[in-house]
């Protein structure tokens, strides 16, 4: 019966390695606790970014109908200095998505 258990617990810990790349049962259980966190935080970042689709949709129809223009470059350059400086160099590329998301491509 000892081997059963064994080979069982073998198969466990290999199909926890191969979903997780942990080499012991328990690494496997704190990765996947972690990856369920993630997979949260990233349905709460892809609702706020939606949510911030909708209000910079707003923004523009507002801008275009008092006759502006729909992009306000001064303003992405506030957005972009400010995730560069909370994210480094990595942030101005996440800010430029984050814009043509928003804005669409100019």
């Amino acid at each position: 019966m000892t081997t059963m258990t064994t080979a069982s617990s073998d198969r466990t810990t290999a199909a926890a390695a191969e979903r997780t790349g942990a080499r012991t049962a328990e690494a496997a259980g704190v990765i996947s606790g972690a990856r369920e966190r993630i997979d949260a935080l990233d349905d709460r970042i892809i609702g706020l970014v939606q949510e911030r689709m909708a209000v910079s949709a707003v923004i523009q129809e507002a801008r275009i109908e008092s006759g502006g223009r729909r992009v306000n470059l001064s303003r992405e350059m506030e957005v972009l200095a400010h995730y560069r400086d909370a994210l480094g160099k990595p942030g101005t590329a996440l800010a430029m998505t984050l814009l043509e998301l928003c804005r669409g491509r100019i």
